[in-house]
């Protein structure tokens, strides 16, 4: 497993929070109407924002789902630099390994319809599959390890497709590597990440459907979820333009390089799919649906609950997957989901099925901080789910004059001031985490007093005017920081 792909599910399990909101509030009580999840939401736009900025990211697409309602969504920098293209919900990226929760949905699809068990070899399918077991007395390699990374197999097809002018090779030439390749543990022992292993369920699925993978997956899964914007495939006509241009991660110089189209070829299921925070968000409440019994589009509702559900815990108890997702668990709660790493591209989709709350988040760069702004949204935005329930959250209060920017100071960095209820709320930028978040309480005309987490008041910060009356800086412990946006 990947340095990064272990911090997304650390950062994932310590991010998951218990909230208590329900999905059948009343129109006239929407989640998003109240202060508490506004003040959340201005605190996750104002941190995005100044993360791009600050860590030099070129593009970041974000979208927030609560059920069936896009709660927030937007897009900061640019899809394309030199073009100036700005990111946008509607964005493609190449999405990576998201890939293979629709590989695996094919997989479960075929399953339904009695053509496999997931007990099966899959050298009952696949009679092709010739790869040498080191460790055959075990076991065979079967289905089910293929889709919760615990086949034994080898993470790559023997190419060096991360690399270079990314030769990924086609299903022939992987077909035929497959003889050259050997198993690196027994099957059923022990979490071992494999493309490869998803690259041949998606072999799978096309064999019991007839056609050419991407022409299956299009048919029983995209065309009927509605999701026009994801394809299989990299759409190369669209570089650019609606399709994102890749960057590298940052050199020694702080340069980025711009990262060219790829084609994943064979290895196309397991991390050859593309989409937009648009197509994602409804792929998100497809799943919500699906699980409440309302439509069933694709999936049985009992199949969904199935893929979120642990099926592989490692032996140190610190992985757990499902059927093609990975699944975390905090104080009972589980998120669901899959990160997503391709050359200029790093992504994440992550589901709390419970709270029905989904978060995208889509990067254009080999380094992006896709796993940070994730974790960083729930961390944030659940307490203040929370407080739906408690109370109507009516704020009589308008305190949005005093939101800004501050900043100008040596020492750099700003303060974004947003609104959270009916105080203010100080965010530092740049910052890694959002949480102990300050709070203001008005006290009288300009002037606030920082509380403390248990409520207690402590200095002032006192906001001044330029002579027409607008809000030009804020004061405080003798200091005064200009108001920059």
């Amino acid at each position: 497993m990947s340095q990064r792909l272990m911090f997304f599910y650390k950062s994932i399990m310590l991010a998951t929070v218990m909230m208590s909101y329900s999905a059948s509030l009343a129109a006239e009580n929407r989640a998003t109407d109240h202060p508490e999840v506004q003040g959340a939401l201005a605190v996750v736009d104002a941190w995005a924002e100044s993360l791009v900025a600050y860590d030099e990211v070129p593009g970041v697409s974000i979208g927030i789902v609560l059920d069936q309602d896009l709660i927030f969504s937007k897009g900061y920098g640019f899809s394309n630099v030199r073009g100036n293209v700005a990111a946008d919900v509607d964005t493609i990226y190449s999405i990576c390994s998201i890939s293979k929760l629709f590989t695996s949905m094919a997989v479960m699809q075929m399953r339904d319809q009695g053509k496999l068990t997931l007990r099966d070899p899959v050298a009952d399918h696949l009679p092709w599959f010739d790869i040498e077991e080191q460790h055959a007395d075990a076991g065979p390699t079967r289905i089910q390890g293929l889709l919760t990374h615990s086949s034994g197999l080898p993470r790559e097809s023997e190419f060096a497709y991360w690399q270079g002018d990314y030769p990924f090779p086609d299903r022939e030439a992987m077909m035929a590597r497959l003889s050259e390749q050997a198993t690196l543990y027994p099957a059923d022992s022990l979490f071992q990440y494999s493309n490869l292993g998803l690259t041949l369920a998606g072999e799978i699925a096309a064999k019991h459907s007839g056609k050419p993978y991407a022409d299956h997956v299009q048919e029983a899964i995209l065309d009927p979820l509605e999701l026009w914007d994801t394809r299989p495939f990299f759409p190369a006509n669209l570089h650019g333009k609606q399709m994102a241009i890749g960057y590298s991660g940052k050199f020694r110089n702080r340069e980025r390089q711009p990262v060219p189209p790829f084609d994943t070829k064979a290895i196309a299921p397991a991390a050859g799919f593309t989409s937009s925070v648009s197509d994602l968000a409804k792929f998100a409440s497809w799943q919500f649906r699906t699980l409440s019994g309302e439509r069933n589009e694709v999936l049985d509702p009992n199949t969904l609950r199935e893929m979120h559900r642990v099926h592989w815990v490692n032996p140190d108890w610190k992985v757990t997957w499902g059927i093609g997702f990975v699944v975390s668990e905090r104080d009972g709660t589980s998120t669901v989901g899959h990160s997503g790493g391709c050359p200029g591209y790093i992504t994440q989709f992550v589901l709390v099925p419970k709270h029905r709350l989904g978060v995208i988040v889509l990067t254009n760069a080999s380094d992006g901080p896709a796993g940070k702004i994730s974790a960083n949204i729930l961390n944030t935005l659940g307490p203040a789910l929370g407080k739906v329930k408690e109370d109507a959250g009516d704020v009589t209060t308008d305190l949005h004059e005093y939101e800004g920017n501050y900043g100008g100071s040596s020492w750099g960095g700003e303060l974004a001031i947003r609104v959270w209820g009916d105080k203010l709320v100080v965010v530092n930028l740049p910052n890694d985490r959002l949480e102990d978040l300050p709070k203001l309480k008005r006290v009288g005309g300009d002037q606030f007093r920082r509380l403390t987490k248990e409520g207690d008041e402590r200095e002032n910060w006192i906001f001044e005017r330029s002579d027409d009356g607008q809000i030009i800086g804020i004061r405080r412990h003798s200091m005064t920081l200009t108001r920059v946006l």
